[in-house]
Protein backbone atom coordinates (compact mmCIF):
# COMPACT_ATOMS: atom_id res chain seq x y z
CA UNK A 1 0.00 0.00 0.00
CA UNK A 2 2.69 2.15 0.88
CA UNK A 3 4.30 1.69 -2.83
CA UNK A 4 1.19 2.47 -4.27
CA UNK A 5 0.57 5.35 -2.35
CA UNK A 6 3.80 6.74 -3.29
CA UNK A 7 3.49 5.86 -6.92
CA UNK A 8 0.36 7.76 -6.92
CA UNK A 9 2.31 10.89 -5.06
CA UNK A 10 5.49 10.91 -7.44
CA UNK A 11 2.62 10.71 -10.75
CA UNK A 12 -0.87 12.64 -9.80
CA UNK A 13 -1.61 14.10 -6.76
CA UNK A 14 -5.20 14.54 -6.74
CA UNK A 15 -5.17 10.34 -7.45
CA UNK A 16 -3.58 10.63 -4.12
CA UNK A 17 -5.31 12.45 -2.54
CA UNK A 18 -8.49 10.31 -3.18
CA UNK A 19 -6.52 7.49 -2.57
CA UNK A 20 -6.07 9.05 1.01
CA UNK A 21 -9.40 9.44 1.36
CA UNK A 22 -10.51 5.82 0.28
CA UNK A 23 -8.03 4.24 2.82
CA UNK A 24 -9.24 6.69 5.35
CA UNK A 25 -12.80 4.88 4.56
CA UNK A 26 -11.61 1.78 4.49
CA UNK A 27 -10.24 2.08 7.98
CA UNK A 28 -13.69 3.67 9.24
CA UNK A 29 -15.49 1.08 7.64
CA UNK A 30 -13.94 -1.44 10.14
CA UNK A 31 -13.92 0.83 13.08
CA UNK A 32 -10.23 0.94 13.00
CA UNK A 33 -10.52 -2.99 13.84
CA UNK A 34 -6.63 -3.57 13.02
CA UNK A 35 -7.42 -7.90 12.95
CA UNK A 36 -10.26 -7.42 11.02
CA UNK A 37 -8.56 -4.98 8.19
CA UNK A 38 -5.85 -7.93 8.36
CA UNK A 39 -8.50 -10.83 7.89
CA UNK A 40 -10.71 -9.24 5.38
CA UNK A 41 -8.32 -7.15 3.19
CA UNK A 42 -4.66 -7.91 3.89
CA UNK A 43 -5.15 -11.62 2.99
CA UNK A 44 -7.01 -10.86 0.36
CA UNK A 45 -3.69 -9.07 -1.68
CA UNK A 46 -1.98 -12.13 -3.81
CA UNK A 47 1.06 -11.24 -2.58
CA UNK A 48 4.01 -13.03 -0.21
CA UNK A 49 3.53 -13.01 3.76
CA UNK A 50 5.94 -10.54 3.97
CA UNK A 51 4.50 -8.37 1.55
CA UNK A 52 1.43 -8.87 3.56
CA UNK A 53 3.19 -7.63 6.40
CA UNK A 54 4.22 -4.81 5.57
CA UNK A 55 1.11 -3.58 4.38
CA UNK A 56 -0.44 -4.83 7.08
CA UNK A 57 2.36 -2.12 9.61
CA UNK A 58 0.78 0.12 6.65
CA UNK A 59 -2.42 0.07 7.63
CA UNK A 60 -1.63 0.32 11.05
CA UNK A 61 0.50 3.21 10.40
CA UNK A 62 -2.26 4.83 8.94
CA UNK A 63 -5.04 3.71 11.41
CA UNK A 64 -2.68 5.31 14.56
CA UNK A 65 -2.00 8.99 12.11
CA UNK A 66 -5.95 8.95 12.00
CA UNK A 67 -6.28 8.24 15.86
CA UNK A 68 -3.51 10.79 16.86
CA UNK A 69 -5.46 13.43 14.76
CA UNK A 70 -8.41 12.72 15.76
CA UNK A 71 -10.47 11.53 12.79
CA UNK A 72 -11.61 8.22 13.59
CA UNK A 73 -15.16 8.62 12.54
CA UNK A 74 -14.93 11.93 9.65
CA UNK A 75 -12.50 14.64 8.16
CA UNK A 76 -9.30 13.94 6.30
CA UNK A 77 -5.27 13.48 7.80
CA UNK A 78 -3.66 16.97 7.98
CA UNK A 79 -1.26 15.53 4.89
CA UNK A 80 -4.42 15.54 2.69
CA UNK A 81 -5.60 18.48 3.89
CA UNK A 82 -2.27 20.46 3.30
CA UNK A 83 -1.78 19.22 -0.23
CA UNK A 84 -5.82 20.65 -1.26
CA UNK A 85 -4.28 24.11 0.19
CA UNK A 86 -1.00 23.85 -1.78
CA UNK A 87 -3.06 22.78 -4.99
CA UNK A 88 -5.71 25.61 -3.55
CA UNK A 89 -3.38 27.97 -4.15
CA UNK A 90 -1.82 26.79 -7.18
CA UNK A 91 -5.58 27.23 -9.19
CA UNK A 92 -6.09 30.70 -7.37
CA UNK A 93 -2.37 31.95 -9.12
CA UNK A 94 -3.43 30.04 -12.39
CA UNK A 95 -7.25 31.24 -12.00
CA UNK A 96 -4.92 34.88 -12.68
CA UNK A 97 -2.49 33.97 -15.37
CA UNK A 98 -3.36 30.98 -17.39
CA UNK A 99 -6.02 31.47 -20.22
CA UNK A 100 -6.18 27.17 -20.74
CA UNK A 101 -6.77 26.64 -16.81
CA UNK A 102 -9.18 29.70 -16.68
CA UNK A 103 -11.11 28.05 -19.99
CA UNK A 104 -11.51 24.81 -17.97
CA UNK A 105 -11.99 26.28 -14.48
CA UNK A 106 -14.83 27.60 -15.88
CA UNK A 107 -16.90 24.36 -17.49
CA UNK A 108 -16.24 23.39 -13.81
CA UNK A 109 -18.22 26.14 -11.84
CA UNK A 110 -21.66 25.96 -12.37
CA UNK A 111 -20.90 22.41 -11.11
CA UNK A 112 -18.63 23.67 -8.08
CA UNK A 113 -21.83 26.07 -7.75
CA UNK A 114 -24.12 23.80 -7.81
CA UNK A 115 -22.57 21.43 -5.10
CA UNK A 116 -22.19 25.06 -3.21
CA UNK A 117 -25.99 25.12 -3.51
CA UNK A 118 -27.03 21.50 -2.91
CA UNK A 119 -24.80 21.39 0.84
CA UNK A 120 -27.55 24.18 1.77
CA UNK A 121 -24.86 26.05 4.31
CA UNK A 122 -22.60 23.37 4.47
CA UNK A 123 -19.18 24.05 4.60
CA UNK A 124 -17.25 21.85 1.42
CA UNK A 125 -14.57 23.69 1.99
CA UNK A 126 -12.52 25.37 -0.88
CA UNK A 127 -13.38 24.80 -4.48
CA UNK A 128 -10.26 22.29 -5.11
CA UNK A 129 -11.86 20.61 -2.23
CA UNK A 130 -15.28 20.43 -3.83
CA UNK A 131 -13.53 18.93 -6.93
CA UNK A 132 -11.88 15.76 -5.09
CA UNK A 133 -15.10 15.26 -3.58
CA UNK A 134 -16.90 15.28 -6.78
CA UNK A 135 -14.11 12.95 -8.27
CA UNK A 136 -14.77 10.51 -4.95
CA UNK A 137 -18.39 10.81 -4.45
CA UNK A 138 -18.54 9.34 -8.48
CA UNK A 139 -16.18 6.63 -7.84
CA UNK A 140 -17.72 5.69 -4.33
CA UNK A 141 -21.05 6.17 -6.30
CA UNK A 142 -19.37 3.64 -9.08
CA UNK A 143 -17.93 1.11 -6.16
CA UNK A 144 -21.44 0.54 -4.32
CA UNK A 145 -23.25 0.16 -7.35
CA UNK A 146 -25.12 2.91 -7.25
CA UNK A 147 -27.03 4.35 -10.38
CA UNK A 148 -24.94 7.49 -11.45
CA UNK A 149 -27.13 10.51 -13.15
CA UNK A 150 -25.80 12.35 -16.28
CA UNK A 151 -24.89 15.48 -14.26
CA UNK A 152 -22.63 13.70 -11.46
CA UNK A 153 -20.60 12.14 -14.41
CA UNK A 154 -20.19 15.27 -16.43
CA UNK A 155 -19.43 17.44 -12.49
CA UNK A 156 -16.47 14.97 -12.24
CA UNK A 157 -15.66 15.16 -15.65
CA UNK A 158 -15.33 19.07 -15.30
CA UNK A 159 -13.79 18.34 -12.14
CA UNK A 160 -11.06 15.75 -12.99
CA UNK A 161 -9.92 18.24 -15.35
CA UNK A 162 -9.62 20.57 -13.13
CA UNK A 163 -7.51 19.00 -11.18
CA UNK A 164 -5.69 17.17 -13.99
CA UNK A 165 -4.57 20.20 -15.03
CA UNK A 166 -3.54 21.32 -11.39
CA UNK A 167 -2.07 18.12 -10.88
CA UNK A 168 0.75 19.42 -14.16
CA UNK A 169 1.30 22.62 -12.31
CA UNK A 170 1.95 20.78 -8.72
CA UNK A 171 4.24 18.11 -10.55
CA UNK A 172 6.07 21.11 -12.25
CA UNK A 173 6.99 23.03 -9.61
CA UNK A 174 7.63 19.89 -7.35
CA UNK A 175 10.34 18.75 -9.95
CA UNK A 176 11.59 22.56 -9.71
CA UNK A 177 11.97 22.94 -6.29
CA UNK A 178 14.33 19.59 -5.91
Amino acid sequence: MKSVAESKKSQNIAEYIIYLYQQEDLIRSFQGNLEEIKQYVVAHFPVSDREKEGIFHWYQDFRNQMKKEGIQENGHLEESQKLVQELSQIHWQLVKTDKTYFETYQKAKPYILQAVKDAEGQNLGNEIQICLNGVYGLLLCRLLGKKVSDVQVKSAEAFGEVLSLLNLVYQQERISKN
